[in-house]
């Protein structure tokens, strides 16, 4: 341990004592974080409101080698802001104000601990639109957003994260404070270096302002539900909505498993005699998205359907749409762990994923519901495990192993949403290789030389 005395002193003169946590008690609730089966205790825990405390408790961090874990609401899926041992938790959820909409050049500038719900409800109050959805969106906070690069259901035709951040402040390990990007559309002035931050999951610096692009809100949405078989059908329906150069808003899936937790949980009226569910939503101009529901229905019938429901208005879209969202709480109630991953195929291979992902849970007999985005092949198998059972959790492991690895082998990723954090550190080297491995070390180690941002993430 550091001497806690005059540290905890001094982190006091900086924020104040009321945002200095150490009693035990206090420090438990941010032991973890929503990675399950993952805890660490940290030695403290403090709010900032400025980015001017952030320098300065960087600066400390620096001077006594205090390894420092940033954290917002806590709802990351990969250990990110799990805590290291002795390490600061400098918690951002009380910077959280949105500082500007500007209609005009089509941004919002806002502090890291807004929540992503929120900075769509003040697009939308501005008749603007601000596409990412992560499923933790009501809680999670932009900040997160932008150091895991979060996805969401809307990134088939939106796009994730990355592509909505025009611009960043972030204080560097050393304290020093670092401006990157702007309004302008077009800027190709040096290194592009917020996008080094994007997705950086709190190893290179410290997100404190984050510039954000938003669209014109678009006109209209119509929402449907398509149930299948087998999801082999479900799959070639999706290639051929692709393949009749439409592109929904969302294109989503459900196993059976999922859809069974989420009818006994939801009661949204999901037929249960079928092997996978579509949600299908279109959005744009009114004409347009009448037209693109009418042909994708038909596309869905021509594949072999069992059943295709339409929302009748907004009301019951939201409904059905409910079915997806719901997914992750409906299958928690199932065992006491839940473990949801992310593994990201070629939609090409997506159903062949599926299949592997159904062998491997027979093959270590788990119980693994799948869903995920079928139009982007980012597919979600969610464990229903129990974290006390040690046997069944080293079969969970080595099942998470051929999962990952097929994965790669079909082309795909380790992640394609929550990130590496601690939970796929392991698997990074294979997908990676030595020279991608090279690099990302190196640009760690020129920004933090004392490695003290979120050590043990993402590589030791």
């Amino acid at each position: 341990m550091h001497s806690a005395e005059n540290v905890v002193g001094r982190l006091r003169q900086v924020v104040g004592p009321e945002n200095v946590l150490t009693a035990p008690e206090d420090l438990i609730p941010y032991s973890f974080d929503g990675t399950a089966a993952m805890r660490q205790m940290p030695a403290w825990v403090l709010f900032t409101r400025t980015t001017e405390q952030v320098a300065e408790v960087l600066k400390l961090a620096n001077e006594k080698s205090i390894p420092v874990v940033t954290r917002g609401s806590g709802t990351g899926l990969s250990g990110g802001s799990l805590p290291s041992q002795d390490c600061l938790v400098l918690c951002t959820v009380k910077m959280d104000s949105i500082l500007e909409v500007d209609r005009a050049n089509l941004t919002m500038l806002v502090e890291p601990g807004v929540t992503t719900l929120q900075v769509a409800e003040a697009a939308s109050a501005a008749g603007l639109f601000y596409p990412p959805d992560p499923g933790s969106m009501k809680i999670s906070t932009i900040g997160g957003n932008v150091a895991e690069n979060s996805g969401g259901l809307r990134g088939l035709k939106y796009g994730v994260t990355r592509n909505y951040v025009m611009g960043l402040e972030v204080v560097l390990p050393s304290g020093e404070i670092l401006w990157t990007g702007n309004k302008c559309v077009k800027d190709v002035a040096g290194y592009s270096l917020k996008d080094l931050f994007i997705g950086s999951e709190g190893t290179l610096g410290v997100i404190t302002k984050v510039l954000l692009r938003l669209i014109p809100n678009p006109a209209a949405k119509k929402t449907m539900v398509a149930t299948f078989d087998a999801m082999d059908k479900a799959a070639a329906v999706v290639s051929a909505i692709i393949a009749a150069q439409i592109i929904p808003c969302t294109l989503e899936f459900l196993d059976r498993t999922t859809i069974h937790c989420v009818e006994d949980y939801a009661k949204i009226g999901l037929p249960l005699d079928c092997e996978a569910l579509l949600l299908i939503e279109t959005d744009g101009h009114a004409a347009v998205v009448a037209e693109e529901a009418a042909q994708m229905e038909r596309i869905c019938r021509a594949g072999g359907a069992l059943e295709v429901r339409v929302a009748r208005d907004d009301a019951e879209g939201a409904k059905l749409a409910s079915a997806r969202r719901s997914a992750f709480s409906a299958l928690a109630r199932v065992a006491p762990t839940t473990i949801l991953e992310d593994a990201t195929v070629p939609r090409s291979e997506l159903a062949r994923m599926i299949r592997f992902v159904e062998a491997v849970a027979k093959k270590y007999q788990l119980k693994i519901g799948t869903f995920g985005h079928m139009g982007d092949g980012n597919l979600h198998p969610t464990f229903l495990t129990d974290e006390r059972n040690h046997e069944e959790m080293r079969r969970v492991e080595e099942a998470f192993k051929e999962i990952f690895d097929e994965a790669i082998r079909l082309g795909g990723t380790i992640t394609g949403e929550h990130g590496v954090g601690l939970a796929k550190k392991s698997f990074l080297p294979k997908f990676a290789g030595d020279a991608q491995m090279r690099v990302m070390r190196e640009l760690r180690r020129a920004l933090d030389p004392q490695g003290i941002l979120n050590p043990g993430k993402m590589f030791d």
